[in-house]
């Protein structure tokens, strides 16, 4: 586990996830990120990469729900990626280095890493690091995979890092997060934590040594409530928002 305080600005933002996203602003976009910076919130995105190890602003591992094109993500070239449209609109996935350019240090930033069991994420890591090797803003990267902070940890320690923890939701690393092995490896400085999940008594005892505790997604005014008892920071959308 690190020792190094986390910084200040990560517990006193609001984040917004996937950027503000609603009807006609898809999640990830660049729309979704101005509306954020205008109301005055961090943004919450999320890593794909491309098969030209670009990292794309995007969730899913396939085309379907956002584009409702076939076929599998990282099949992709960046370019080819940033031809596509989201959700019928006229925004599009974008490099990270673009979305980056937009956000230009006016909001934090927390960018999730997505992973699998048995995914080469450390390509990914790289990518990532090498561009927030110039970025100037308030910056974390974050990951349900605890090779992800591990690998921030070893190779670019100046960039805060966080485990993404979850019990409730099916991606393959259910409970990681509350192994004191992956705590110890991933060396992170802070979690984020599923909001369904604060109640356990880990997401307790790490806020209670001191250390930040977000928590994912906030999307209900009962949801809120969770969070602002039990977490130091909320990641929220929709009716969740404040």
């Amino acid at each position: 586990m690190t020792a190094r305080p986390a910084p200040d600005w990560l517990t006193a933002w609001e984040y917004a996830h996937r950027g503000l996203h609603g009807a006609g602003v898809p999640e990830n976009s660049l729309a979704a990120a101005e509306g954020a910076i205008a109301r005055g919130m961090g943004i919450e995105c999320d890593i794909q990469r491309s098969a030209d190890d670009h990292p794309m602003v995007f969730h899913d591992w396939d085309l379907a729900r956002l584009t409702g094109e076939a076929g599998v993500t990282s099949d992709l070239a960046a370019a080819a990626l940033e031809e596509l449209r989201l959700l019928g609109t006229d925004q599009r996935p974008v490099k990270l280095a673009t979305f980056l350019d937009l956000v230009a240090c006016q909001v934090p930033l927390l960018i999730e890493i997505k992973s699998m069991p048995g995914y080469d994420v450390g390509w990914t890591c790289a990518s990532v690091a090498w561009l927030l090797d110039s970025y100037k803003g308030a910056v974390a990267v974050m990951s349900f995979d605890p090779c992800v902070p591990e690998w921030f940890a070893e190779n670019a320690p100046r960039i805060t890092r966080g485990l993404v923890g979850t019990d409730s939701y099916e991606n393959g690393f259910e409970g990681v997060w509350r192994t004191p092995e992956a705590i110890d490896a991933a060396k992170p400085d802070f979690l984020a934590i599923d909001v369904r999940d604060l109640h356990r008594p880990e997401a307790a005892a790490w806020r209670a040594q001191g250390h930040p505790l977000l928590t994912w997604t906030v999307r209900s005014p009962e949801t809120r409530a969770t969070g602002l008892a039990l977490a130091d920071a909320l990641i929220a959308e929709g009716e969740g928002l404040a």
